[in-house]
């Protein structure tokens, strides 16, 4: 079941980024290449695939998608500081308009405390500015489990930020409550006008 999502996932993906002429570039260190893998398997998908980065190892991190020494060092190859720079610096270095990164621990082993097998962060970055950042704990369900996991929430990640840029919450409210405020003056304007009464002239 997981193979056919992620086949119909990366041909809507892959026909929405060629109806919006958008490219892509992956990023990956738990899957090591399966995203790229499900989107490359679809015909017709090098009008879209750039390239994909797979990062397994702190190095790799680092040289290939300019992820800080800093912030491996404070906050760990596993985390949503982390998958964020891995995510930018794709994008950056394929020059791309979406790029996604996953970064986690697929187990069996490789647990810390604060961080079980199963944990995995997900980042994707847009060309426009945006960036969307997710955690997932997806529990020691087995190393392929979560992988074939990954896979899929990286898709449906590209898919969001493929859609566009959706308008601020704060537009629409203040669209509803224009709509709102002209409603008295439609009623107002139905209102039958009083006849003005000339005043009387006086007698002396």
């Amino acid at each position: 079941m997981a193979g056919s999502d992620a086949r119909a996932l990366s041909r809507a993906l892959l026909d929405l980024c060629r109806s919006r002429k958008l490219t892509i570039a992956t990023a990956e260190s738990c899957t090591g290449g399966l995203v790229a893998g499900a989107l490359t398997e679809i015909p017709g998908s090098s009008d879209v695939i750039d390239r994909g980065f797979v990062t397994y190892s702190n190095d790799a991190k680092r040289k290939m998608l300019g992820v800080k020494a800093t912030t491996l060092e404070s906050f760990g190859a596993v985390s949503k500081e982390t998958a964020i720079q891995m995510a930018v610096g794709a994008l950056e270095e394929a020059d791309v308009d979406l790029a996604v990164s996953i970064t986690g621990i697929a187990g069996p082993g490789g647990a810390v405390p604060g961080k079980p097998v199963g944990l995995v962060h997900f980042a994707v970055a847009a060309r426009d500015g945006r960036i969307v950042d997710r955690e997932f704990r997806f529990g020691a369900i087995g190393r392929s489990a979560v992988r074939q996991r990954s896979v899929l929430e990286a898709l449906r990640m590209l898919m969001e930020l493929a859609r566009g840029p959706q308008p601020p919450a704060k537009k629409r409210a203040l669209a509803s409550s224009v709509r709102v405020a002209r409603s008295p003056r439609r009623k107002a304007a139905t209102r039958p006008v009083k006849k003005s009464v000339k005043p009387k002239p006086k007698v002396d």
